[in-house]
């Protein structure tokens, strides 16, 4: 499994600022909607679902939320960078400012945590959080996320 597979150009944004994690997750949504076509009501509905199990802030200003969707064929993902941090209820009590969300089929299985341990995997390198904080253009930041998973699995 590769990024490339999980994330299309039209899933990355950099948003200035989210006042809530519920509002994160309506902007979440809509960037599924608008990149997947998937129900942005149906997928905030599902995320904030997930989130009432345990917050998926894992620490180091990340967040991964994850849920499954009736409707969808394969496992996508939605990338956010937030310009101001917020609270996320993360494990380490940091507030986020980079959200990579995955969205599964309800009958995904292993590929859905497949997907989630790429994500997280990447995710706990600082030198790529790092580049991804410096960078405010969404093609770009498609790019860091594409090519750097690319040399990871190669």
């Amino acid at each position: 499994m590769k990024f490339a597979d999980l994330l299309s150009s039209k899933a990355v944004k950099v948003v200035t600022a989210a006042s809530s994690k519920k509002r994160l997750m309506h902007d979440l949504s809509e960037l599924a909607e608008s990149a997947y076509g998937i129900s942005a009501q149906d997928t905030v509905e599902a995320l904030m679902e997930r989130e009432s199990l345990g917050p998926t802030g894992v620490g180091h200003g990340v967040a991964l939320p994850h849920a499954r969707l009736n409707g969808l064929d394969e496992v996508v993902g939605v990338f956010i960078r937030l310009e101001k941090p917020i609270d996320f209820d993360s494990i380490d009590r940091q507030p986020v400012d980079i959200i990579f969300a995955l969205l599964a089929p309800v009958d995904a299985g292993v590929e859905h945590l497949k997907a989630l341990a790429l994500v997280s995997r990447t995710l706990r390198d600082a030198n790529f959080c790092s580049k991804l904080r410096a960078n405010r253009d969404a093609n770009t930041l498609h790019t860091i996320i594409t090519e750097s998973a690319a040399t990871q699995a190669a």
